[in-house]
């Protein structure tokens, strides 16, 4: 499966990069985007990919670049664009789904790490360290918006920054983390219903504070069948969650060599783009 997935990615990035070179450089975008993709498709260092040694004969002509070059390189706006322009790409093979999920996945390291950047929050039915994916995500299209934060980052704040890149019309489903009042008011703006369970199970009422007319409006409709039935379709994510986590190049837990919000976004944008291929090709060819 791997070959499969490295000779779709390869034709895309290659498409898409148009091979273009930097001025005063050796390397263009597309040799530094395709040695850190092969790189993160064996679960290995930048370092790893740019031995020819760990490449396929028929590549081992290739001039690689050396670690010092990848990391500079891949802090460049241009190959960071190419890598964000390869995910757009294969997002917009499908169509659009009017309902879509939202959620958060924990992505912890070792409590005793040294990582500034990292937060100390609750993730996966416990407290831990690390990073959390904030995502939402598309029946059709796969995962559409996502970001990535500390652990500690609240859900629902961050859910406003991926509102905010919502198309508008639809509706988007959560679970009681996403109750909030703030974000009834800036999905209804974008025209999108928010669907979520109420925050507070066995609630009496809503208290005396001033409540979105949004989301009275929902928890009115929460025992009907549509919605119920909007609820239930919540699992979807979890499910595409795990599939992200479990196919053979997936996002396992972070390697000790990814620290820092930087090389976990590209860590992780890489892996959604293996994941996008195999849902999109090689899950197909297989059924």
């Amino acid at each position: 499966m791997e070959n499969e997935l490295w000779k779709k990615i390869y034709q895309l990035v290659y498409k898409i990069g148009k091979n273009k070179r930097p001025k005063r450089a050796i390397y263009t975008d597309v040799n530094i985007v395709l040695t850190y993709l092969w790189a993160v498709l064996h679960d290995r260092p930048t370092c790893w990919a740019c031995s020819s040694k760990n490449w396929p004969v028929y590549y081992r002509r290739r001039c690689l670049p050396d670690p010092s070059t990848m990391c500079r390189r891949m802090r460049t706006e241009a190959v960071q664009k190419l890598l964000r322009s390869i995910e757009e790409t294969l997002r917009g093979r499908l169509p659009r789904n009017l309902c879509r999920w939202i959620d958060a996945k924990g992505l912890q390291i070792s409590n005793s790490s040294t990582d500034k950047q990292a937060g100390y929050g609750y993730a996966g039915g416990g407290m831990g360290k690390g990073y959390k994916l904030y995502a939402i995500a598309d029946p059709q299209q796969g995962f559409v918006h996502w970001t990535i934060r500390p652990m500690n980052y609240k859900e629902s704040k961050v859910a406003r920054y991926l509102i905010r890149k919502l198309e508008p019309h639809g509706y988007l489903i959560g679970d009681g983390v996403y109750d909030v009042n703030k974000l009834y008011d800036m999905t209804a703006a974008r025209d999108i219903k928010l669907v979520a369970p109420q925050r507070i199970r066995n609630a009496v009422g809503l208290g005396h504070r001033k409540h979105s007319p949004h989301r009275i409006e929902m928890l009115n409709r929460l025992s009907g069948n549509f919605v119920c039935g909007l609820l239930s379709s919540r699992v979807g994510i979890e499910h595409m969650f795990g599939h992200l986590t479990n196919i053979c190049c997936g996002l396992k837990p972070l390697p000790g060599w990814v620290r820092g919000i930087f090389r976990v976004e590209n860590w992780v944008r890489a892996k959604i783009i293996f994941h996008h291929i195999w849902r999109q090709e090689i899950v197909p060819n297989h059924i």
